[in-house]
């Protein structure tokens, strides 16, 4: 199924950016430096949290290197195929309303852009 690009768990002694830093890299070979930079969001549920770091630059796809075990492809994707996804069943289902709310962010303050 398609996903929001890279997600994984902090390892003990991992802060929220080196493991996103490190998932990052890990499934498809990008290397971003999070160093101050806070989540742009915190979603808390019952056993933890998931911290959301959007970031926008300017990639050519076929350069990135998969983990192919865990990413088996890549796309650029718009807010209404993302959607299209997700009512085919095509996509994690996420809540729509949370993934409409990290594209209204993704332009917004603290989001990065390179």
């Amino acid at each position: 199924m398609w996903d929001i690009t890279v997600g994984g768990s902090a390892t003990f002694g991992e802060s929220s950016q080196s493991a996103a830093e490190r998932e990052l890299f890990e499934e498809i070979g990008y290397n971003f430096d999070l160093t101050n930079i806070r989540p742009h969001l915190t979603v808390n549920f019952e056993f933890g949290f998931d911290d959301y770091y959007l970031i926008e630059t300017d990639i050519t796809i076929e350069n990135l290197k998969l983990q192919y075990e865990e990413v088996q492809q890549v796309k650029w994707a718009s807010k209404e195929e993302v959607f299209q996804m997700l009512e085919n069943g095509e996509f994690i289902p996420y809540y729509k309303n949370l993934l409409a709310l990290l594209f209204e962010m993704r332009k917004r303050y603290s989001a990065h852009f390179r």
